[in-house]
């Protein structure tokens, strides 16, 4: 018999800001990871309708700031309440109104209606922060110890070729996981950044 919870199956998404580069996507049907590099939205959203997920995390910025009508616009607050709460824990991120984080907030704001507009449901993950949660590293940092980390935390499937990008989409899967699980938590409210509960035991995602 095939539980409930093996039957789960999330997209995890490691958006880039442009096209021109390599946006990580993962299948993760129950603990069962599958991973590839996408480009076009058309790639993403066409991943995304053949898994016909449970649910979608993307690594990226899916809501502004109080205040702010569009992500270019100058006025109102700099911070979400959810980017505060990661300040509180002492999570690095980059702020969503600097930079290239505002060509990537863009993009995810736009994938985030498409996504829906599919019947998916969408939510707003950050790998980096699950990652500290998990105690292993960012893929910057480690990749080789960040692979060996989503292994012992029950993902199967990931082989050593898999880019960083891969394994951050991976991260963002097993965090939609959790969540679907009862085992995420929503920083900033339901419009905010989900992260996993600190796990009991090396099995926690399952």
């Amino acid at each position: 018999m095939v539980s409930k919870h093996s039957a789960l199956v999330v997209v995890g998404i490691d958006l880039a800001g442009s096209p021109r580069r390599p946006t990580g996507v993962c299948l993760l049907r129950g603990l069962k990871a599958h991973t590839h590099l996408a480009f076009s939205d058309e790639d993403i959203l066409h991943a995304v309708q053949d898994a016909q997920p449970d649910l979608v995390p993307i690594d990226a910025p899916l809501s502004l700031p109080k205040g702010r009508r569009t992500i270019h616009d100058r006025s109102g607050e700099h911070f979400r309440t959810c980017d505060r709460a990661l300040l509180q824990r002492g999570i690095r991120f980059f702020p969503v109104t600097i930079g290239p984080m505002r060509m990537l907030t863009e993009r995810g704001l736009a994938l985030k209606v498409k996504i829906q507009a599919m019947g998916y449901r969408v939510i707003e993950c950050y790998p980096g922060a699950a990652q500290d949660v998990w105690g292993i590293p960012r893929q910057h940092r480690d990749r080789k110890r960040l692979l060996a980390g989503l292994k012992h935390l029950g993902v199967n499937g990931l082989t050593k070729a898999a880019t960083g990008d891969e394994l951050d989409a991976a991260t963002a899967a097993l965090v939609g996981r959790c969540f679907l699980l009862d085992r995420g938590e929503m920083l900033g409210g339901k419009d905010g950044i989900l992260i996993p509960v600190a796990p009991s035991s090396k099995n926690a995602a399952r």
